[in-house]
């Protein structure tokens, strides 16, 4: 294949570009699974071939990474909220998936605030404030998702709020004690039964699907919260800490990361799950499914994570959680056939994406049911990260923007003439 490598252009087998990157073969599928490489399989079937300009792309992009990081520039931010590492992940140094098997979402996310852990913790609203969320929500076009419920939801409790500028400890936590249960109380319910009002996953159950629960899946949404609560600087949580560092009030902190979290390579990848899990279940097989992802080049959903090289935590706790509901049988024997089938091609372990898509589509709830369980869990860790934000000097989240445009002096741009 030697023409392949000729001037940066055609095709690489998987062994050349693992050379070009400098990595093991199994992580060129590991940066196909997270969307930084495309690959096509071969006619012959015995592999994929990778397209050199993305390669060295990819691999000018690693070195720079590279060289950003051994440098003093680098922008570092210290938490002592969640720390990652070994396959593991923990909450201000406890394991999160031995606090989600213990503890409910509100003492979990009083223990991210304060440090603190109480049981007895309930999490209320002032009904001004869930009212004016209400309304707004309800004022939406019909064909509104839930991520957009959740913003409008944010705006308007931030207006018939008018201490919201308070960013006093206290203040802010007292915003936050409220912010969250009214993003729940103002999405729409689809069931009419009345579930435990006192906790977030009793009043978020009704609204995300009409069948009845029980205990057991009860367990499973109140689980699936406490492991989504945090996971130290994602994409989103940055993106609050950007506006906290500004000294932006909560409830804009929290919109700033609503905005991020509906991209589709964050909080809306469980959908593309669900929807997966879904075709899998109707054809009652992964290898056709999985074969068509990889025909048209495009990752399987709900496998790998850059942070783990192993299965996601999250998704380890989550799976054992829905074992003990009978009625995720079916999806979970279907999520354990698309991590085999995939398994033949490369080496990718199952993901939270996966593990939620188990419970929303085993809770007969629509696909993006995913994204809104994350929405609410991740609403906790952003006041955490906002509340230490409030505490460092601000606008410190200022990165210098490395320049790559014409050197002035430039001369005055020619007007173009529009064709009417």
């Amino acid at each position: 294949m030697s023409g392949e490598q000729s001037g940066g252009s055609g095709r690489l087998s998987t062994k050349e570009a693992a050379e070009r990157l400098g990595v093991k073969p199994e992580t060129v599928y590991a940066y196909v699974s997270r969307g930084l490489l495309s690959s096509r399989r071969e006619q012959s079937g015995r592999g994929s071939t990778f397209d050199a300009k993305e390669v060295d792309a990819l691999t000018r992009r690693n070195t720079r990474a590279a060289a950003a990081g051994s440098g003093s520039g680098e922008l570092a931010v210290k938490t002592r909220i969640t720390l990652i590492e070994k396959d593991r992940y923990y909450f201000r140094g406890v394991d999160a998936t031995e606090l989600a098997a213990h503890y409910s979402y509100e003492p979990v996310a009083e223990w991210l605030w304060t440090g603190t852990l109480r049981e007895d913790v309930r999490f209320t609203a002032p009904e001004e404030i869930v009212g004016a969320a209400r309304q707004a929500v309800q004022a939406l076009p019909a064909h509104s998702g839930p991520m957009d419920r959740l913003r409008v939801s944010a705006i308007a409790a931030a207006a018939a709020d008018p201490l919201r500028f308070d960013l006093a400890e206290q203040a802010v936590l007292g915003t936050a004690r409220a912010l969250v249960p009214t993003l729940v109380d103002a999405l729409p319910k689809t069931g009419e039964w009345t579930l435990d009002e006192h906790t977030i996953a009793g009043r978020l159950w009704p609204r995300l699907t009409r069948r009845a629960p029980d205990a057991q899946w009860m367990s499973a949404l109140d689980r699936a919260l406490v492991l989504l609560i945090d996971h130290d600087l994602a994409a989103s949580t940055l993106a609050v800490r950007v506006a906290a560092s500004a000294h932006a009030h909560p409830y804009a902190a929290v919109s700033a990361g609503l905005g991020v979290l509906e991209g589709p390579l964050h909080g809306a990848a469980s959908g593309l799950a669900h929807r997966m899990l879904t075709e899998v279940l109707e054809r009652g097989s992964a290898a056709a499914v999985v074969a068509d992802h990889l025909r048209a080049g495009r990752r399987v959903p709900g496998l790998g994570h850059r942070l783990y090289p192993r299965e996601d935590p999250r998704a380890q706790a989550l799976f054992a959680a829905l074992a003990d509901v009978p009625e995720a049988r079916e999806a979970l024997e279907a999520a354990r056939d698309v991590v085999t089938t995939t398994a033949r091609h490369t080496e990718l372990y199952a993901n939270v994406d996966l593990a939620l898509a188990v419970l929303t589509v085993a809770g007969k709830m629509p696909p993006e049911a995913g994204e809104t369980v994350f929405a609410v869990a991740r609403t906790a860790g952003w006041i955490a990260h906002a509340l230490e934000e409030y505490g460092e000097r601000p606008l410190r989240m200022r990165p210098s923007g490395h320049y790559t445009g014409a050197r002035p002096p430039q001369p005055l741009p020619t007007p173009v003439k529009s064709r009417t």
